[in-house]
């Protein structure tokens, strides 16, 4: 059996350890998309994206290999990375009273599945190599990381409630990881790295710079509109 062996429970480490070091951004993520919900609703919105995001960082994980060499997909995941940190920055406590609970609860888990899948695509790289082809070992070691993102969900939710500007921050570092996404994209990273190499750190300043600028500038048109 499968779970009796110690290479599966290495293994299991192994992968429990690569999520808890690559969920940083992730769990930033959701503490940003849930942390306009009701109270009571807050729980649902973590769990239910933190469940969807897994589901499909285990289906990716086996197609990861193949969808890195895809040309313009890495360049596809990073516009919509840009678009979706300068909507969370935009996003005001005050806005869209008229929405129900039910559709902002949608929303929000929404938002961290697409982001939590666009951000793993070079993350579940990793995963896969330590689960080595089992599909039990894969799935296993990601439930287990499943409340240690939770919980750091919470912790930044709070940390987000009593300093706002960490909003910004969020949105800043999503516009990071777009940058970095972006310059690896099969597309376009050889000639990078032949022509224009400085792009490997210009490119994720860039994402930085045009995240908070956007949705800092659209935020203050919003409240200067209402």
């Amino acid at each position: 059996m499968e779970f009796a062996t110690p290479q599966f429970w290495v293994a299991a480490m192994e992968i429990i350890v690569i999520n808890i070091l690559l969920s940083g951004d992730n769990a930033v993520v959701i503490a940003l998309a849930c942390r306009n919900l009701p109270h009571r609703q807050r729980t649902l919105g973590i769990f239910w994206g933190v469940i969807g995001a897994v589901v499909l960082r285990v289906i990716l994980t086996f197609f990861a290999v193949a969808l890195l060499t895809l040309p313009y997909l890495q360049l596809a995941g990073a516009a919509l990375l840009l678009w979706i940190g300068i909507g969370l920055i935009n996003e005001g406590d005050d806005g869209e009273h008229d929405i129900h609970a039910s559709d902002r609860l949608f929303s929000a888990v929404k938002t961290v599945i697409v982001a939590d899948l666009v951000m793993s695509v070079d993350n579940v790289i990793g995963v896969a190599g330590a689960a080595k082809g089992s599909l039990v070992l894969l799935v296993f070691g990601l439930v287990v990381s499943i409340p240690l993102v939770v919980v750091g969900s919470q912790l930044i939710m709070k940390l987000i409630e009593r300093f706002p500007i960490l909003v910004i921050a969020g949105g800043g570092l999503l516009g990071f990881i777009a940058g970095e996404i972006a310059v690896a994209d099969t597309a376009v990273k050889p000639w990078i790295d032949a022509s224009f190499p400085q792009l490997h750190y210009l490119a994720p300043i860039a994402g930085i710079v045009l995240v908070v600028g956007v949705g800092v500038a659209l935020s203050r048109r919003g409240r200067a509109g209402a």
